[in-house]
């Protein structure tokens, strides 16, 4: 029978991350972070933010000046929206808005101040008992990311970071504490956030310096094996430790056309999806390094070290679902003059003619996320979980403590239309996390300004303001949204 609506338990939601969110930077125990040592002047133009911030990568004379400026305020992944302190209030907004799931990630710095101590830091497993305690008591399930592109900076200083394979079993260690500690109160986990950010956001995603590899991209691909192992690991892990486990595998999905039907930019678009996209869940999913890659690897002058044992562990410990980012999509086209926009995660993504895009200049394409639904479910055959989705732009509050943001809405609207499309198309998609649900830092620019949020957060670049919160417009549309089961868009 098709089906013309949303699942009944369908779980809609919204995301943050704890390093964009949390602040309480070096409370309760806490380590210093990757994520901490992000720099921003607000004195920097637009120009430089983009250079600097949105889309640089590391370098060793900055990642020691972060270490070293303990009381320095421009570094605002160090506080983020003071959601450390201000979460009852927030879980109270949420349950307002009649979320049926929360996706946030846990701090390891929290769990394991440099990585590598001997025992968990007490403090910080309370801190989630209790966070997640609070979201329990107002019916909302959890999602918890135990890694968003933040890892202690002392493994990095001390180890290399995810070069080294001796991270992963400081990973697993962290992991443990985490399914002891909340494996009876967390619903879905996700080992990796966005797992392909390691080649698009290398500091982000692999922690790597680039200045310091001698072959950046075998660097790179090495650390996303480890990481592949890793969370074949935590798979393999959860079999033991939890009930009913439901592990996932992530990416950020670049959705990408042919420009043209000239057959080198279909080909074209068959080689960037694998290689940006199915290549990470087709280990993840599949549990086999596809053969398409030996070609790419080969040209790209990268050979991943396997240790004994890796092949089979892929194998046997596959993803129960699949989840991914989705924002906009883009062309594809072996025409350098093409015109060009940005896009998550890259500064220069070929322009689609045919689709509007946003203040920042992303594409809107709600179509595109039902084609990619239904590319990843006939591939993989899994249940499917949008991660993050949403429309980030330029708000400032308006008279009366509003935002009238009927744009939003709109972009809800239309990839709310094409989930529910793709749910008649016989995609078994379980859930939604509107990325931001909240005002936070944005990842890219480091910035205030970029919202995402249904819930306006009063803080500027440089952390002023009262850090209140106001409702949008857009969280009375979700609300209904939500409480109707999609029937009202």
């Amino acid at each position: 029978m098709v089906k013309n609506e949303f699942p009944k338990d369908f779980l809609w939601g919204g995301a943050i991350a704890c390093s964009q969110a949390d602040g309480g930077y070096r409370e309760g125990g806490k380590g210093i972070s990757t994520q901490d040592c992000r720099f921003f002047d607000p004195n920097w133009d637009e120009k430089t933010i983009y250079e600097r911030a949105y889309f640089s990568e590391m370098s060793t004379a900055g990642l020691k000046k972060a270490i070293e400026d303990e009381g320095n305020i421009n570094y605002p992944l160090r506080r983020g929206i003071d959601f450390y302190h201000k979460y009852p209030q927030d879980i109270s907004l949420l349950k307002e808005l009649g979320l049926k799931v929360f996706r946030t990630s846990i701090s390891w710095s929290r769990i394991f101040p440099n990585g590598d101590d001997i025992l968990p830091n007490d403090e910080g497993i309370k801190y989630y008992r209790d966070l997640f305690g609070k979201l329990k008591e107002n019916d909302i399930k959890i999602f918890a990311t135990i890694v968003h592109y933040d890892i202690p900076v002392n493994l990095v200083l001390k180890y290399g970071g995810w070069k080294n394979r001796k991270t992963i079993d400081f990973y697993l260690k962290y992991v443990k504490v985490l399914f002891e500690n909340f494996g009876d109160i967390v619903d879905y986990w996700l080992p990796f956030n966005e797992i392909n950010a390691a080649r698009f956001g290398t500091w982000d995603g692999a922690c790597l310096i680039k200045g310091e590899e001698e072959n950046y991209d075998q660097s790179i691909y090495q650390c996303v094996h480890h990481q592949f192992i890793a969370s074949a690991k935590v798979i393999e892990l959860s079999k033991k430790m939890l009930k009913k486990p439901m592990i996932g595998a992530m990416i950020a999905r670049f959705c990408s056309y042919p420009a043209t039907c000239k057959p080198e930019d279909v080909l074209q678009s068959i080689h960037d999806e694998q290689y940006s996209n199915y290549f990470y869940l087709d280990v993840m999913a599949r549990g086999e390094y596809p053969k398409y890659m030996d070609r790419f690897f080969e040209k790209m002058g990268v050979n991943i070290q396997f240790a004994e044992g890796d092949k089979e562990l892929l194998k046997n410990n596959t993803a129960d679902f699949v989840s991914f980012s989705y924002y906009s999509s883009q062309v594809s086209t072996i025409d350098q003059s093409w015109s060009k926009t940005c896009g998550n995660l890259v500064a220069e993504a070929n322009l689609n003619p045919y689709l509007k895009t946003n203040e920042i200049g992303w594409t809107i394409d709600g179509i595109g996320l039902r084609i990619v639904l239904n590319q990843l479910y006939d591939r993989y055959q899994l249940p499917l979980f949008i991660a993050e989705n949403g429309l980030g732009t330029f708000e400032k509050l308006e008279e009366g403590n509003t935002i009238h943001d009927d744009y939003r809405i709109s972009y809800f609207e239309e990839h709310f239309k094409a989930m529910k499309e793709a749910i008649t198309d016989g995609i078994d998609l379980i859930g939604y996390t509107a990325w931001g649900i909240i005002d936070i830092v944005s990842c890219g620019p480091l910035t205030m300004d970029k919202r995402y949020g249904v819930i306006y957060v009063d803080y500027d670049n440089c952390g002023n303001g009262t850090g209140n919160r106001y409702k949008k417009d857009s969280f009375y549309w979700y609300k209904k949204v939500i409480e109707t089961n999609g029937e009202n868009l």
